[in-house]
């Protein structure tokens, strides 16, 4: 019992780290939470810091919730590791040191899943790459990804399927107002910059 209450406490504070909102604030791009959307998300550092930033903070969101799944499987085993994937992006989307708002959870969904099953993080990776860039909206990629994962979650075990269930559900609440603007047809698209 003692190894799952610790493999829930290391993942939800491994993935409560911010960030986007260090990384910004390392490079000198100042507050992220007052630029752009406010989101501590990838997304938002791509407004201030260009792709190349964006980029590093995406495989940082994606490496702790990665480190999240491997203890959760380590301490208690496998099958556990999903559900600590999910504690860890529920850490990203409400870290506790920025009073419970943070970002929305893609980039550590991605980690989880990359975690578990490279095969699904190749199939969701595909899908969301040719939905943001055909459609220019980032959020829209996020959506299908969300409806798939619990599909290929089932495909690869019961217990992965339900945690990658509660991750779909997590991260499209997260993205409520990104749905409702794409049901409005006002979503903002991407701006595609290497660098700032």
């Amino acid at each position: 019992m003692l190894n799952y209450v610790i493999s829930v406490f290391v993942a939800y504070l491994l993935g409560s780290i911010p960030m986007g909102l260090l990384f910004t604030r390392l490079m000198g791009k100042g507050d992220l939470r007052k630029v752009g959307s406010g989101n501590i998300g990838a997304t938002n550092v791509m407004r201030v810091g260009g792709l190349r930033m964006a980029g590093l903070v995406w495989l940082l969101d994606m490496a702790k919730a990665i480190v999240a799944v491997f203890i959760g499987n380590w301490l208690v085993g496998d099958g556990f590791g999903a559900w600590c994937g999910f504690v860890a992006i529920v850490g990203h989307c409400y870290p506790v040191w920025l009073k419970f708002k943070g970002g929305k959870g893609i980039s550590s969904l991605f980690g989880v899943v990359l975690a578990i099953s490279p095969m699904t993080f190749v199939v969701c990776g595909i899908e969301w790459l040719l939905v943001a860039l055909s459609s220019g909206i980032s959020s829209l990629g996020a959506v299908v990804v969300f409806c798939l994962l619990p599909v290929l979650g089932f495909c690869i075990g019961t217990t992965t399927g339900w945690a990658f269930l509660a991750i779909g559900l997590l991260c499209m609440w997260r993205h409520r107002e990104n749905i409702g603007r794409l049901i409005r047809g006002n979503e903002s698209k991407i701006e595609w910059k290497w660098k700032k």
